[in-house]
C-alpha cells in the first residue's frame, strides 16, 4: 500500500539569505545566528596605514560585484572624518590618547552597526567590505599589548551574532620604497592633509604609522582558525589560511592575481565588418572595406604608443582576427572572446528579430542585462565566460584586446565598476580605441583625463568611418508594443 506524503517538519531552506533579525526564536545576549552555507560574508582589511588596503578593497569589491556578488565597502576611516570634522595631527591616533580613543570606538560601532543594517535589508547573497579594519583591530582602550587581537575578538563576536561569515585580509609590507610611494600617490591627496604642505604631511603620516605600530599584532599561528589571506609586499608572497566556502575561495583566487605594476590596457573592436553594414547581429563574417582601412590604421597607432612586449588577443571569429592580421604582430586567439550568443537569432537584423519574434524581442529589452537568447546566451553568461579574461588581464601588462561589442561591454564594465543594468547599454563604437591605465585610487586630482573607480580613460577614434551598431533602450518594452516603437531606437543600416 503506497505511503501517504508526510507533512514538513520545517520550510523547505531557500538559497536566498533572510535577515534573522524577525525570527521567532528569542535573541539573548550572547546568542548566536546559524551560519549557512550563502551567509553573508564580512571581508575585514588588516594591515598598517600605507599598505594598500585601499587599493586592494576597492578592486576586490569592483571585482565582487561585476561576477554578481553585491559588495558594499563601509570606510571607517570616513566614520572617523565625519565625528571629528578636521585632522590636526597624529597626536589623534595616539594610543594612549583617551579621548580620541573613545572616538574612534564609536566610529567602529557605527560602522558595524551600519554593516547590520545594510545587510538586512539586502536580499540575496550579499559581502560587505570593511575597508581598512584594522583601525579598529588597532584602537582600543584597554590593554595596548593586546588591542588588535581583542578587537578582532569583538568584530568575530558581532560577525557570530548576526550569522555572518568572516574573512581577514591582511596586507603586509616592509619595503620602505612601497611604503613611500604609497604615501606620496595616495595619502598626501586625503581629505586628512587638504592645504597641507606636502613634507609636513609626509612627516605626520609617518609618525602616525608608529602609532600604529604600537598594538598592532599581525595574524599568526594563534589565529589558525580564522580564515584569512596575507599577502606580503604586494604579491611577492601569500599565505592563505581556512578557506571556507565559494566566494571566500574567489578573492583568494582574485587576489593572487592582481598586481600594481604600471600598465595600459587597450580595448577595441574588430574593424566593421560585412554584417555590421547591413544591421545583422553576430554571425562570422570578414571585414568589409572600412573596416580594413581601420585595421591598417590600428597598427599605426600601435606603434606610435612605443610599448615593447605588447600582447594582442583576440577571439576566434574572422573579423577580430582580419583586424590583428594588420597589425603584423603575433596574436593570441581566445575562444573566450567570442561575441555573445545570439542563438536562433544569429545573422538577423532587428526587423527580422522584432517581426520573427517580438516577445523575445521585448523580453531583451525588458532585462538585457540577464535575457537568454534562445538557444544562446545572456550578458550574464558573458560575464562568467569572461572571467578567466579578466584575470589574465590582471596578471598581465600592457595587452591589446580586438573583441566585439558585447564582449567589450563586459570588460568596460568591470574596469569602470559599471552596474549589471548599465552595463549592455554601455557605448563602444566601432573604430575606436579605449586606452585603460589602471591607477591608484584617490590620484584623481593629478589627471586632466577622465577618471573612472581607479583607471584612466582615454578614447581615440581613428577617423575611420564606420556604421552605428549601438541601439538604446527603447520607452515602451511592453510584449504588446507596436513594432515601430520596438524598432524607434535600432541604428540605420543598409
Amino acid at each position: 500500500m503506497p505511503q501517504t506524503q508526510g507533512t514538513l517538519t520545517q520550510n523547505p531552506l531557500e538559497k536566498t539569505w533572510v535577515p534573522w533579525m524577525k525570527s521567532r526564536l528569542s535573541r539573548r545576549r550572547g546568542s548566536s545566528v546559524p551560519q549557512f552555507t550563502n551567509s553573508p560574508t564580512m571581508i575585514v582589511m588588516v594591515g598598517l596605514p600605507a599598505r594598500g588596503k585601499t587599493y586592494i578593497s576597492k578592486k576586490l569589491t569592483r571585482y565582487l560585484n561585476w561576477i554578481g556578488v553585491t559588495t558594499k565597502v563601509f570606510n571607517v576611516g570616513q566614520y572617523r572624518r565625519d565625528a571629528t570634522r578636521s585632522y590636526n595631527n597624529f597626536e589623534f591616533f595616539r594610543p594612549d590618547n583617551t579621548e580620541a580613543m573613545k572616538i574612534r570606538k564609536a566610529c567602529a560601532i557605527a560602522a558595524l552597526k551600519d554593516v547590520c543594517d545594510y545587510f538586512s535589508t539586502e536580499q540575496g547573497q550579499v559581502v560587505r567590505t570593511i575597508q581598512r579594519l584594522i583601525k579598529i583591530c588597532s584602537c582600543e582602550v584597554f590593554d595596548a599589548t593586546n588591542t588588535t587581537a581583542e578587537r578582532r575578538e569583538v568584530i568575530l563576536s558581532f560577525a557570530k551574532e548576526n550569522g555572518y561569515k568572516v574573512f581577514f585580509v591582511e596586507s603586509v609590507c616592509d619595503d620602505p620604497e612601497i611604503i613611500a610611494e604609497n604615501i606620496k600617490q595616495v595619502k598626501l591627496s586625503s581629505p586628512d592633509y587638504v592645504n597641507c604642505d606636502k613634507e609636513e604631511a609626509v612627516t605626520d603620516f609617518l609618525k602616525r604609522i608608529e602609532c600604529y605600530k604600537m598594538t598592532y599584532v599581525p595574524l599568526d599561528d594563534k589565529d589558525k582558525n580564522l580564515s584569512y589571506i596575507k599577502i606580503f609586499n604586494v604579491g611577492s608572497r601569500y599565505l592563505v589560511n581556512r578557506v571556507q566556502d565559494h566566494i571566500q575561495s574567489r578573492i583568494v583566487y582574485y587576489l593572487m592575481n592582481i598586481h600594481v605594476t604600471p600598465r595600459s590596457i587597450y580595448l577595441c573592436r574588430h574593424g566593421e565588418s560585412e554584417l555590421n553594414l547591413v544591421g545583422r547581429i553576430g554571425g562570422d563574417s570578414g571585414l568589409s572595406p572600412c573596416g580594413a582601412k581601420f585595421a591598417g590604421a590600428l597598427g599605426v597607432y600601435m606603434q606610435g604608443q612605443c610599448i615593447r612586449d605588447l600582447k594582442v588577443w583576440t577571439s576566434h571569429m574572422k573579423r577580430t582576427i582580419q583586424t590583428a592580421e594588420a597589425l603584423g604582430v603575433q596574436y593570441e586567439q581566445w575562444k573566450a572572446l567570442n561575441e555573445i550568443d545570439a542563438g536562433v537569432c544569429e545573422d538577423m537584423t532587428y526587423e527580422e528579430i522584432q517581426k520573427n519574434y517580438p516577445e523575445e524581442f521585448a523580453l531583451r529589452d525588458q532585462d538585457k542585462y540577464r535575457y537568454r537568447y534562445p538557444k544562446g546566451e545572456s550578458y550574464e553568461d558573458l560575464v562568467q565566460r569572461l572571467e578567466p579574461v579578466i584575470m589574465e588581464l590582471e596578471r598581465q601588462e600592457n595587452v591589446l584586446v580586438i573583441c566585439h561589442q558585447a564582449v567589450m561591454r563586459c570588460l568596460l564594465a568591470y574596469f569602470l565598476d559599471k552596474s549589471a543594468d548599465e552595463l549592455p547599454y554601455l557605448k563602444c563604437p566601432l573604430h575606436t580605441v579605449l586606452k585603460l591605465t589602471p591607477v591608484a585610487y584617490g590620484q584623481s586630482n593629478i589627471h586632466l583625463l577622465p577618471l573612472f573607480h581607479g583607471c584612466k580613460v582615454e578614447s581615440v577614434f581613428l577617423n575611420i568611418e564606420a556604421v552605428n551598431t549601438h541601439r538604446d533602450k527603447p520607452e515602451n518594452v511592453d510584449v504588446d508594443r507596436d513594432p515601430e516603437e520596438a524598432l524607434e531606437t535600432v541604428p540605420e543600416h543598409i
